[in-house]
Parts: structure tokens; sequence; C-alpha cells
């Protein structure tokens, strides 16, 4: 009798090799009890009472995944320019009534990395409070941003300022069009982006809801693209959809939302659109309750990017019943 033809899979992201003819099988040979596990396979959900019954092709990719203790979690992260971060949720420091309430937003949000504008020096009270006194930067990432640059020359000169400051390099580039939209000036910041790009600086750079220019802009250096769901401050919500999507679509790097989030809903659509991120002020900031609102903004990205990955149900023209109709009375 010949022995059973061992097939290749990926298992769980791994090469495996197995000569189980149904997934059942393989969920055993592994040592697992079929009853107690659940089984994705090529990005479909298997359900458990056809496990038996499924075969297994060679090149299959399976996911198979049950339930643990919760002290053993290690949470989802994300990368830009190699660094690594826990939160997807980056929020900033202007608007607050005080230091003290902004840190207090800033640990309910979660975050791990904070947007800082560049600013020049109270030299009349040089013992003033600093933010740096309140949100420890050897904790929190400070991202030094550009607010209030309507050139690129003077973003690179702020940023320039930033790194001999506090040696950042990875740096939030926005470059304004003008004041009453504050809309980027697009051609400004690609200018900007390669002069950064080609000194050693790690952009993060807001820009117009336009995949072409995204694209542009990548190739340019930036190390992660973000859009604007809407006006700054304006709390609109993501306006375009179907360009933040395409613009997810076609990066190689990160993608974030900048700009318009209002509240919880708007930051949530921003992550189930795949978004790996999304950066907000105004909405936490300008709330009746910022810490309260910073609570709900980091429940409102997890869940979001949650349903990114579950994948959402296709959408129907006419409705479709829950409950089978087989067997009605």
């Amino acid at each position: 009798m010949s022995a059973p033809m061992t097939k290749s899979i990926t298992l769980n992201g791994a090469p495996h090799r197995s000569a189980a003819v149904t997934i059942a099988d393989l969920v055993r040979e592994l040592d697992l009890v079929p009853e107690k596990v659940a089984v994705e396979r090529n990005g479909e959900i298997v359900p458990r009472s056809t496990l038996a019954e499924a075969a297994l092709a060679d090149g299959d990719r399976l996911e198979i995944v049950h339930f643990v203790g919760g002290g053993d979690h290690q949470a989802e992260t994300w990368t830009v320019a190699g660094r690594t971060f826990t939160s997807r949720l980056i929020v900033g420091t202007g608007k607050y009534k005080s230091f003290e309430q902004n840190a207090a937003a800033v640990e309910a949000s979660g975050a791990d990395i904070v947007t800082v504008a560049v600013r020049r020096v109270n030299v009349s009270d040089p013992k003033a409070p600093m933010l740096t006194d309140f949100i420890d930067p050897k904790k929190i990432t400070y991202l030094p941003n550009t607010a209030g640059c309507f050139t690129g020359e003077d973003a690179v000169r702020t940023l320039r300022l930033a790194r001999e400051a506090g040696g950042w390099d990875l740096v939030k580039l926005e470059v304004l069009g003008e004041a009453r939209t504050l809309y980027p000036d697009m051609r400004e910041t690609l200018k900007a982006t390669e002069v950064l790009a080609k000194e050693g600086f790690l952009p993060m750079v807001y820009c117009a809801d336009d995949p072409i220019a995204a694209k542009q802009l990548e190739d340019a250096g930036a190390v992660a693209i973000m859009p604007l769901g809407a006006p700054i401050g304006s709390g609109l919500g993501i306006q375009n959809r179907v360009m933040i999507r395409l613009i997810v679509e076609g990066a190689k790097v990160p993608v974030l939302v900048d700009a318009g989030v209002g509240t919880a809903s708007d930051a949530a659509v921003g992550m189930e659109l795949g978004c790996d991120g999304i950066l907000m002020n105004t909405a936490i900031a300008e709330a009746k309750d910022p810490i309260r609102m910073a609570r709900a903004m980091k429940l409102a990205v997890e869940a979001g990017r949650e349903a990114y990955l579950a994948g959402r149900m296709a959408r129907r023209m006419y409705a479709d019943p829950s409950s089978p109709l087989a067997g009605l009375i």
C-alpha cells in the first residue's frame, strides 16, 4: 500500500507539510480537538461542522485559532520607518485647557505618539511650564510637525530646528495652501518631502485625499501618507471614503487619516477602510469631556481595526432573511 501523499501548505503563517486528507485530520495531527478550534482556509472561514468533509489541498493557506488566557496576549502592532508602535491612535497637543488635561487625555487614549508644534521659546518667562514637564518624551514619541507653515521652505526650516532641539528625524510635514480651509499645498508639500528625505528625515506627510499625489509623495521619500478626512478642525468626518480606500490600496507605506475626525464613529470608519492609524486633535480637545472622548477614540480605533480584519459582509440591494424559511409554520 502506497504512503499517503504529503501536501505543502501554509499553516498560521509558516510552511507546513501534512499527509492529512481533510482539515479535521490535520487538526488531529496537530494534537488539537476539531470541536475546540476555528479554521480559516484561503481567507474563508470553514464551518466547524464541515471540517471532516473539507478536503485539504496542496497550497492551502490555513489559520487555526483557539481561545487562550488573556495574560499572554500580545497586542497587534504597526510599523513606520522601522519603528513599531502598539496604539494606532496619534493625538495632538493643541487646544487643551491645560497641560494637565492634555496629559490625562493622552493617557486615556493609549497613544504612543503625540504631535507637537515647534514654536519660539518665551524668552520673557523661560521657566514657564512646558509640554515635556507633563508628557515625557522618553515614554511617548514626540512627532514634531509643521503646523502653520505655508511654504515648503518654512516647513523644512522648522523641522531642521526640531531635529537640532530634540534629535527627532521622524517628523510630520504639512504645508498649507491657504488659511480658510487649511488645505495642503501639494506642490510645496512634494518639494519639501524631497528635501527632507535627502537630508535624512523620515517625513510622515499630510496631504490631499488624492491617490496620485499620495503615490508621488511615497516615491519622494514619505514614510507615511496622511490624507485628510475633512478640513483640519472641522469635525466633519471622512468625506471621501473612495479616495481614502484607493490610497490605502496603492500605498506601500502606512496610511493614516489626518484631520476632520469629529467623533468615535469617524475614527472607526477610517480604520474600517484599512488605514493603519488615525491622527486627531480637535475631536478630543474640544469635546465637553476630553478624557472620556479620548477613551472613546481609543476603543473606536481598536473596533474599526478589528472590523477591517474580520471582513465586513457583502452589501446587498435587497433583504436577505437571517432565519431559514424552510420548515416555516
